[in-house]
């Protein structure tokens, strides 16, 4: 059976460490500024995609976890929501904010 209060508080500490992440690569985004010559701004264009590109990634993955627990408030927590089959407890350990099970997952 699936330990939903450790379910989550793993995703709320998840959520929580995402969350300030995300605070500062925005932080870190705002601070580039034109002041840097051509060679320099070149870097930081360079380095701003990257940040862009986990926030990005990090904001989906909260969105993820917002989800998780939505479904732990329904009580649908580990169940599927492609198939409604029980989400194999491993995997959910691994990411205990995934919505599929394997079998669906690998059918993406």
């Amino acid at each position: 059976m699936i330990d939903t209060v450790a379910a989550r508080e793993r995703l709320e500490a998840r959520l929580q460490a995402l969350t300030s992440k995300l605070t500062e690569i925005d932080e870190d985004l705002k601070e580039h500024g034109a002041e840097a010559d051509f060679e320099e701004r070149a870097t930081e264009i360079a380095g701003d995609e990257v940040l862009e590109g986990l926030g990005l990634q990090g904001q989906r993955e909260a969105t993820q976890i917002k989800a998780a627990l939505q479904r732990i408030e329904d009580g649908r927590y580990g169940i599927c929501v492609q198939c409604g089959e029980e989400i194999p407890e491993k995997r959910l350990e691994l990411l205990p904010h995934t919505p599929l099970c394997t079998d669906c997952m690998a059918d993406r």
